[in-house]
């Protein structure tokens, strides 16, 4: 049966428990949104669901809030499960959860993912814990070796289920539903329904209730967006002059390189902003205090892959920059939708070059919306905004605690000086600036360093050179036409290689991983593992060879060292990754023809 109802239910209207209701009051949460009106009844009542809604819609609240009504706090063992995509996402679903359950004395919540400490997940689990949110790997783990156990399982939530296909974790997911107890509920949401999904559905959910939130433009109503065609100025000019003209609180400014995030965030820090990186290279504990200074108001911009771009969620958030544009449509609304949540209003500003125009066109078309061109500032506008800052400034020194002992002080200096007070501030005015001038000066159009690239050296969005071998593993064009399959259970490879391929196809590497058939792995374990923790689409993973104790996986060229050493202690299917490059004149390895080119890739015939 298929539900699409517009209502205006109010939450008091639904059969929530009233701890929940309480908290919902604290919140200033009066109204649910079309996902919640219509999934909250269903899930209360016990029913499975599939549920269809764009990011942004409200959805962690549909299936948190009923699901919490029906908590038994008495029973420390895992009632509620939720499998998410990624880290971010689960710590964000977890958060939810305990802030929804404030209310709810002693309900205790556990989000586990990959990239934590293993052991410090056990003795919550030993405790015992009402609600469980992981990424499936994680929850894999712990399930095989026992300390994740789900005999009082009540409800099993999929969130995002579209995106956990995309990075290869339907295997895991399978698996997980398989060892799950026959009479547990089940709630599957995803923004998309492709073939895949529509099966598990079918295979694993009883008589599932259909809902669906249409969204005519796919974004939200609330965000204002906006495009620059960068050319004339250099992309960092042009973000300084909007970062400065904007009247922005929480800012995420979306790049295409994990390098770009640490370069640009210094860059905009040593010209006076609040900046910070995020990306999937950085340490899981300090990408968290990363969030956390950003909701603090410690920090006002960060600057993030795409990693970011799902499960982060804060509410100060008032512009979202692609200082590089997205790879695709569903990435652009992803991205976005970080701003203007929850009826709030938000910016969206995408910088576009003249030769990605086409690209722009293809987002307007997905979105069903046209997107409004905009001109960069000027300098007159900028120069006002600094004497505006810079007079607020002022104005607020006068409320110091220690503004008269500097009058005093002050006061004395002009006796002995002879001095004027206004040459006096003009004086401190000076050393407040330090170096950087405080108004812009008219100066000849910058040419964008990008418009004149060359095959063999070519720039990144920050204008910084890439060479082969870095751009192979950072840039996707250059593996855009991969296409990957499954042959039999031991080879994910993409479509034109051959199946007796014995080298790499070139711009690939080989490297060996310790898990293999005997450990019960598939490809889209591997698939999954390497695509979540190196921040690399699924799609250019090349060919997988599965033996008995041991697999082989191609990559792309140059792959950073601090991602390989991150790779090394990933766990799949209960063994880690330990990912070694291939030597393939090692006794353990396949036997592969010696070639004369010195160990370069064979040319493979179409």
């Amino acid at each position: 049966m298929l539900t699409d109802v517009s209502s205006q239910a109010k939450f008091t209207d639904l059969a929530l428990c009233q701890p929940i209701l309480d908290v919902l009051v604290e919140l200033g949460y009066d109204t649910p949104t079309p996902i919640q009106a219509q999934t909250i009844p269903h899930l209360l009542e016990g029913r499975d669901l599939v549920g269809q809604a764009q990011t942004g819609t409200g959805k962690t609240a549909a299936f948190a809030l009923p699901l919490l009504s029906k908590i038994d706090l008495e029973l420390r063992a895992p009632q509620v499960l939720v499998l998410a995509p990624t880290r971010e996402l689960a710590i964000q679903v977890g958060e939810s959860f305990k802030e929804y359950g404030s209310q709810l004395k002693g309900l205790q919540v556990l989000p586990i993912y990959g990239g934590a400490d293993f052991k410090g997940q056990l003795q919550p689990l030993k405790r015992g814990v009402h609600v469980v949110v992981g990424t499936p790997g994680r929850v894999m783990d712990h399930m095989r070796r026992g300390t994740l156990k789900l005999d009082n399982l009540r409800c099993l939530v999929l969130d995002e289920a579209d995106e956990m296909l995309r990075m290869g974790f339907i295997d895991d997911v399978e698996w997980i539903l398989e060892q799950t107890p026959d009479n547990h509920q089940t709630a599957l949401f995803s923004a998309t329904m492709p073939e895949a999904i529509r099966r598990i559905a079918g295979n694993y959910l009883k008589s599932p209730q259909e809902i669906t939130v249409k969204d005519k433009t796919r974004t939200a109503d609330t965000i204002r967006q906006r495009y620059w065609l960068a050319k004339g100025h250099h992309k960092l000019d042009a973000l300084t002059r909007i970062l400065e003209a904007e009247e922005t609180d929480g800012v995420i400014i979306f790049v295409r390189t994990k390098s770009i995030t640490t370069e640009l965030s210094e860059k905009l820090e040593a010209r006076g902003f609040l900046a910070a990186p995020l990306n999937g290279d950085i340490p899981q504990k300090q990408r968290e205090r990363t969030v956390g200074r950003l909701k603090a108001g410690h920090v006002n911009i960060v600057i993030a892959t795409d990693v970011a771009a799902r499960g982060l969620d804060v509410d100060r958030i008032s512009h979202v920059i692609n200082y590089d544009l997205p790879g695709d449509s569903e990435a652009y609304v992803h991205r976005i939708g970080r701003t203007g949540r929850a009826g709030r209003t938000g910016e969206a500003i995408m910088f576009v070059s003249p030769r990605e125009q086409r690209s722009l066109s293809g987002i307007e078309r997905a979105i069903k919306l046209k997107i409004e061109r905009m001109e960069l500032p000027s300098i007159n506008q900028i120069n006002k905004r600094r004497t505006e800052r810079f007079k607020e400034s002022v104005t607020k020194a006068m409320d110091s605690p220690d503004f008269e002992q500097f009058q005093k002080l002050l006061s004395e200096f002009k006796t002995e000086s002879e001095r004027s007070e206004i040459d006096i501030a003009a004086a401190l005015a000076c050393m407040f600036q330090g170096k950087r001038p405080l108004f812009l000066k008219e100066t000849p159009q910058q040419r964008e360093t990008s418009h004149r690239e060359t095959p063999q050296r070519q720039r990144d969005s920050s204008g910084k050179p890439q060479f082969q071998s870095e751009r192979r593993f950072s840039r996707e064009k250059e593996f855009k036409n991969k296409e990957f399959t499954k042959d039999k259970e031991k080879v994910f490879t993409p479509r034109r290689e051959r199946a007796t391929s014995e080298t790499p196809e070139e711009g690939m590497e080989r490297f060996r991983v310790q898990v293999g058939r005997s450990h019960g792995v598939k490809p889209g374990n591997i698939v999954g593992a390497i695509a979540n923790e190196a921040n690399l689409d699924s799609q250019y993973i090349g060919r997988i060879d599965i033996f008995d104790e041991y697999s082989t996986v191609d990559l792309p060229e140059g792959m950073p060292r601090d991602i390989f050493r991150a790779l090394k202690n990933v766990w799949v299917s209960g063994q880690q990754l330990r990912i070694s490059r291939l030597d393939q004149t090692e006794s353990g390895a396949p036997k592969r023809k010696r070639f004369k080119s010195k160990g370069k890739p064979r040319q493979q015939k179409a």
